[in-house]
């Protein structure tokens, strides 16, 4: 089973709830889950050689929260190649914007560049649809949870 690293990104605390269902879930699944709200780039590099879930709402013109803001910036500048990542991204947004789940999607992208390799598609949860993006994510998760 995987260690596997949940960094959340969150204002209101949907990404937070999604994050704590993964924990359970892949708990369950027998993987070792730990989140982290105001992760730090040494909490980050733990997981080099293992598993990441990056789970993130998305705010203003398609920015990251500020409690995941400096780990991005640091992954940016300090940080770069990453090959044996293995890494999934659950992103929250409102469709109603052109910057529809943008903080996932950006993270995703740096992740991308930076040769981690993704798991499965990254999941886009749209707010102006899901009531309960905890709910909503489940089978997501289990299933992502299989393919580690």
């Amino acid at each position: 089973m995987a260690k596997i690293g949940v960094f959340v990104g969150t204002i209101y605390g949907n990404a937070l709830a999604v994050a704590e269902e993964a924990q359970q879930i892949l708990g369950q699944q027998g993987h070792e889950v730990e989140i982290f709200e105001d992760a730090t780039l040494a909490q980050w590099q733990q997981y080099l050689q293992q598993v990441v879930l990056v789970i993130t709402s998305t705010t203003g013109q398609g920015d990251l929260p500020d409690n995941i803001e400096p780990l991005y910036a640091d992954l940016n500048d300090k940080l770069g190649y990453q090959p044996d990542l293995r890494y999934g991204v659950i992103a929250l947004g409102d469709s109603s914007y052109d910057t529809f789940c943008g903080g996932g999607r950006t993270f995703d992208k740096l992740l991308q560049e930076h040769k981690a390799k993704r798991v499965g598609e990254v999941l886009l949860i749209d707010a102006i649809e899901v009531v309960e993006p905890e709910v909503f994510a489940q089978n997501w998760i289990e299933t992502w949870g299989t393919l580690l």
